[in-house]
């Protein structure tokens, strides 16, 4: 066990906030945090959250808003990232991610009779893997800041010989994180539980582009992008909402949102739609 394993576990330990430990079917802790509504739910909202990110992270900018709304909130930080188990910045299979997922829903789903799926940004990838794996779990869905393009110049392109230098290193190493991510406007670069470097296998296991929807899903969708988004033009996530497989669907544009900040007023649309669909 290596310093930083050792360092996640004690925080894990001294963490006093409402929080869940899911040992995982490897025997794994994943770390899900809780969000509770001043009153009981009976509907709750599980947050896959993005890229560098973790469930901490999503708590002033969504969780604390839609526990307000009278919604129990939950967040999972994937293995290798936040409070989770794992080797930072890697998973080391689509099974496992598959099995990590559908095991935090059905402990969620445990405690509610609906549970809905927040994915954010990468976290809509893994929502979507989600239906396809375990469906008859999730009651809806809230996918928020994706889509298939990013808009152009948003990140810089690798130099062949990085390129090179990152495939050759995956296939000596697999569980080495060898890839940075950055871009404009990134945020959360002093927080110690953000993740910056991954694995070749773990961008390949949530590549978007590669990403492919059940035949069927029968349970209301709506996606969510803010007119300020640095990643994403909206056309972008609106062709992304024609692609699912589902007959009830819904578009929002959030006003003055970027694609990782929300001002106050951002959920109005979205809980108006929560309200409608599930209670």
């Amino acid at each position: 066990m290596t310093l930083l394993e050792l360092n996640i576990k004690k925080l894990r330990e001294d963490f006093k906030e409402p929080h869940h430990l899911l040992k995982a079917s490897d025997e794994a802790t994943l770390f899900i945090r809780e969000w509770k509504p001043s009153s009981p739910s009976k509907v709750s909202i599980l947050i896959f959250h993005g890229i560098t990110g973790y469930s901490g992270a999503y708590s002033e900018m969504v969780a604390i808003p839609l526990a307000k709304a009278g919604f129990s909130i939950f967040g999972l930080d994937l293995r290798g990232h936040g409070l989770s188990d794992g080797n930072r910045g890697d998973l080391p299979s689509k099974d496992r991610l598959v099995k990590d997922l559908c095991e935090a829903i059905s402990f969620v789903k445990e405690k509610a009779e609906k549970v809905i799926v927040l994915g954010h940004s990468l976290g809509v990838v893994s929502a979507i893997i989600a239906t396809n794996y375990c469906p008859e779990k999730i009651d809806g869905l809230i996918l928020l800041s994706a889509g298939r393009t990013v808009r152009e110049g948003a990140y810089k392109k690798m130099s062949p010989g990085t390129m090179l230098k990152i495939l050759f290193s995956s296939m000596i190493k697999p569980s080495k994180p060898v890839i940075t991510y950055s871009r404009d406007g990134i945020s959360g670069l002093d927080d110690p539980l953000r993740t910056f470097k991954y694995t070749f296998r773990f961008m390949k296991i949530l590549n978007a582009k590669a990403l492919k929807f059940p035949e069927k899903l029968d349970l209301p969708v709506i996606i969510g992008v803010g007119d300020q988004d640095e990643l994403f033009e909206i056309d972008s996530p609106k062709a992304l909402l024609e692609e699912i497989p589902s007959t009830d669907k819904t578009f929002i544009v959030i006003k003055g949102a970027k694609h990782a900040e929300f001002p106050a007023a951002a959920w109005n649309d979205l809980v108006q739609w929560l309200n409608k669909k599930f209670k």
